[in-house]
Order: C-alpha cells, then sequence, then structure tokens
C-alpha cells in the first residue's frame, strides 16, 4: 500500500553550526527504514512520468520498487544499466528540475526524494569491497576519450560494456574532472567519486594522467599513429571568466575555479597542504550558482568571519540549486542581491582591501528568460573584505581548437557537433557536455557521454 504522506523524508544532515566549520559532508544519507518509507511513496505511474525527466533515463519506478521489496543490491543494478555514476549523481543531480519536477506526487506535496533513494542503494553497493573483474570481451576496436569528467567517464562506461578498449586522457593527477576539483568535499567526498571510478576500471578503462592532449599528444597523433578509430572531447569548461572591472588583477583576487581547486584537488584547508590559500576575514564571491555557493560555504569552512553572496538579481532569480542555497544561508553566508560591483580596491600592498558596488532593480525580461537587472541611480555603496571570488561562469579552454585543423567551434569557443549524434565536424571526432554547452549540470554531462557512446559505436560499425 502506497505511503500518502505529502512530505518526502527529510535528508539527515550535520548541524549547521558545526558543519560550517568543517568538511565533512554535510548530508549524511537515508537510513534503510527512512529509504524503504520513501519508496513506498511512489505510485509506480503507468506512464512513468519521471524517466522522462531524467537525461540518462534510468528506470526509476522500477529500481524503487526493488527498494520497497528490500532488493537493494537489485535496485543498484537497475540504475547502473542507465548511469556509471550513481552515487555522484544521488548527491549532485538537480533531480528537482528533472526527475522528481515530473513527479505525480508533487501535484499535492512533495515529489519523492528519488535522488536521496538513488543515493542510498549506490552506497549501499559501494560498500561491498570487490576486487571483481568484469570480463567484457574484446571488439577489436578502441576508442579514445579526452576528460575525466562525468561526460567522459559516462561516455567510457557504455563503451566499456560492449567491448572496447577504451583510454582516457585526464591532464590532472587525478581522474574525474569536476567532481574532483570543482565540487567541495562537504557536498561530493572524493572517495565516492574513486569508487565510481574503480567500477569503469573493472570494465577495463584505462585512464591515464598527467597527459595534456593538444601538448603531450595531439588528437591527429591518437588517431594516426596510436590505431584510435574515434575519440571523444570531453575536456569540460575549465576557462575562468571574469567582469573585466578595475581592481581584478590585485592580490586576493581569484576566480572559483582557482579557489575551489586548491580547495578541493590540493586539499588547501589542511594546514599542512603544499598549496597555499589565502584564509580571509571577509569575503565577497560574485555569482549565484552553485559554484558561488560552493566557493561561499567553503570560505566559510576556512574561518571567514563574514562570507557574501553579491548577486545582482533577487532570490527569485538564483541559479544554484535551492537546497545549496538553504545550507549556505543555515551556513551563515550572508546574501546581498540585487548588487553588482563595479571596482575592485587595493591597499598600498597591492592587496584587496574593499568593493565598490551597486544596487540594481529589476526590468524587462532578457534572453535568458528572466528579468533583467538595470543600475539604480546614485546607489553606489562600498564592501568591506579583503578576499574576492568571482564565479560568474567559465568557457571551454583554446587548447584542444587551437591544435586541431577542421574542428569548428563557436565565437565564445563551444564545440559545435550535430545535436543528433554529438558528432563534430572532423569524422571520427565527437564531443560533449560542458566543451559543447559550456558549463552545465553532471547529469546533462552524462547524457551527453551517452549520446557519444551511441553514435561511436554506429560509426565504428558502419565504417
Amino acid at each position: 500500500m502506497a505511503n500518502m504522506n505529502l512530505k518526502r523524508n527529510p535528508m539527515p544532515t550535520q548541524d549547521p553550526n558545526v558543519r560550517n566549520h568543517n568538511f565533512s559532508e554535510v548530508a549524511l544519507g537515508y537510513t534503510k527504514i527512512q529509504a524503504l518509507d520513501e519508496a513506498s511513496r511512489c505510485l509506480h505511474c503507468k506512464n512513468q512520468p519521471c524517466v522522462s525527466g531524467c537525461p540518462v533515463q534510468i528506470d526509476i519506478p522500477s529500481f524503487i520498487e526493488k527498494i520497497k521489496e528490500e532488493k537493494f543490491e537489485e535496485a543498484y543494478q537497475v540504475i547502473a544499466k542507465s548511469s556509471s555514476l550513481p552515487s555522484v549523481c544521488g548527491r549532485v543531480c538537480p533531480q528537482e528540475t528533472q526527475c522528481e519536477a515530473k513527479c505525480v506526487r508533487g501535484i499535492r506535496g512533495e515529489s519523492v526524494g528519488i535522488g536521496r533513494l538513488e543515493r542510498f542503494v549506490a552506497d549501499l553497493h559501494h560498500q561491498k569491497e570487490t576486487e571483481e573483474t568484469m570480463n567484457v570481451p574484446f571488439n577489436g576496436h578502441k576508442v579514445a576519450i579526452i576528460g575525466s569528467g562525468p561526460s567522459g567517464l559516462a561516455c567510457a562506461g557504455d563503451l566499456a560494456k560492449q567491448g572496447y578498449a577504451v583510454t582516457i586522457f585526464e591532464a590532472l593527477h587525478l581522474a574525474g574532472g569536476v567532481l574532483v576539483y570543482g565540487i567541495p568535499e562537504f557536498r561530493l567526498p572524493k572517495k565516492i567519486v574513486q569508487k565510481e571510478i574503480d567500477t569503469l576500471k573493472k570494465y577495463g578503462v584505462d585512464i591515464q594522467t598527467n597527459v595534456v592532449i593538444g601538448k603531450t599528444l595531439s588528437i591527429d597523433e591518437l588517431m594516426n599513429n596510436q590505431g584510435y578509430e574515434a575519440i571523444f572531447i570531453a575536456t569540460g569548461a575549465g576557462l575562468p571568466r571574469f567582469m573585466n572591472i578595475p581592481g581584478e588583477n590585485l592580490n586576493g583576487v581569484y576566480s572559483a575555479n582557482e579557489f575551489l581547486t586548491r580547495m578541493n584537488l590540493m586539499k588547501s584547508y589542511e594546514l599542512d597542504s603544499e598549496t597555499p590559500i589565502q584564509r580571509a576575514k571577509k569575503v565577497a564571491v560574485v555569482g549565484g550558482g552553485n559554484v558561488a555557493m560552493d566557493a561561499a560555504r567553503s570560505a566559510k569552512r576556512l574561518g571567514a568571519e563574514e562570507v557574501y553572496i553579491v548577486y545582482r538579481r533577487s532570490l527569485e532569480e538564483l541559479p544554484a540549486r535551492k537546497e545549496e542555497v538553504e545550507h549556505a544561508k543555515e551556513e551563515g553566508i550572508i546574501f546581498k542581491l540585487l548588487s553588482n560591483p563595479i571596482e575592485i580596491i587595493g591597499n598600498d600592498q597591492n592587496f584587496v582591501k574593499g568593493m565598490k558596488c551597486v544596487e540594481m532593480e529589476l526590468g524587462e525580461m532578457d534572453a535568458s528568460g528572466r528579468r533583467k537587472p538595470v543600475v539604480k541611480e546614485d546607489s553606489e555603496f562600498f564592501l568591506d573584505v579583503d578576499c574576492i571570488i568571482m564565479a560568474i561562469g567559465t568557457s571551454p579552454n583554446p587548447l584542444i581548437k587551437s591544435t586541431t585543423e577542421g574542428l569548428k567551434t563557436q565565437p565564445w569557443g563551444g564545440i559545435v557537433i550535430d545535436e543528433e549524434t554529438g558528432a563534430t565536424s572532423r569524422p571520427g571526432i565527437f564531443a560533449g557536455g560542458d566543451a559543447v554547452t559550456g558549463a552545465a549540470t553532471v547529469i546533462l554531462a552524462m547524457g551527453a557521454g551517452k549520446l557519444a557512446a551511441k553514435s561511436i559505436d554506429q560509426y565504428i560499425k558502419n565504417k
């Protein structure tokens, strides 16, 4: 019998006043009792609207039914048919705008906690230590993937399960892409990412780190000299954007990319870390997305007394996930909304001592479908801060474009593809994820990786 409670089971979390001083995971996960109770809220609709909202098309009703039957490993296997990163997606996927947004239970209450249930079964699976390998017969074909972020990992997983010899080339010293350098430990523990990567290795995926395609090797060398029949470019969007206002070159101004990479990949929050990071007293983070929330909450954990989110629109227009905004508020982050920086002020030693801002008001709708912010007259004010983190977006790194002939790109740097196949202007070369769209979500990048895997399989078979 279905549980008709209008509210979902709340996610257990660390106390805000405790967690804002540590980097341990904030969300603690469902217990078995909570998972069974939440699974019983699913109505198992005949037309399965939740599946249509999932970019990787997980059979959501089936895995939830397995949970109700307490067949947790079978539930995991249902998810694993469609997703290579279930523990990751259960934590960082914006289910509230995708599968859960389509849930019928959300019409007169709260939708089923699909993401929380996905995390529950995936974490249970990964608690079982096993050295087994998945013996998939080699089909005689080699594919190279450039980048080990969510798009590259998803593509690798699907191809390896079909017998392809897959090699991932990663520029950094650890695999995982944005999952390891961009998302903080308190939101996505790196041991979780490593377990997902270890699962792919069991299928024979070879990951080579410290290889910069375009420098160490070129795409042409991979295809002409090393025998790869197809290549998937999944290099993400790691080139930070700035506002181009006076003072952005002062000491104490970071891109969110640099700040979070130092924190997440290089563990700068540890006192004995060899990678320095400024432990500022008053921090302003410019931007309103998930990256801005991550940077602000990280700065708070470093010991900042005051941390501001400076965003030019109102709370309703914040692009960050609602859950991340709520967590940030609980942890003491101050939201300075309808505000925009115009100049960064430095002291005699060229360190940040504050930021000039103006107040904004919302006008007519712009191309993004949001009301356009305009400057309010005579509204200039000074924000007393000693560190500023710019979290206003990223673009694809131009290295691949500049070293690969015949690869068409957008004026802003994104690689041009056929949207139905992921194919680029070069035969045998495919692309997807943030390298094509600019910064987006983990799950959309995974969807692009799965599309590319399907297209690469067809391309090689047809060839």
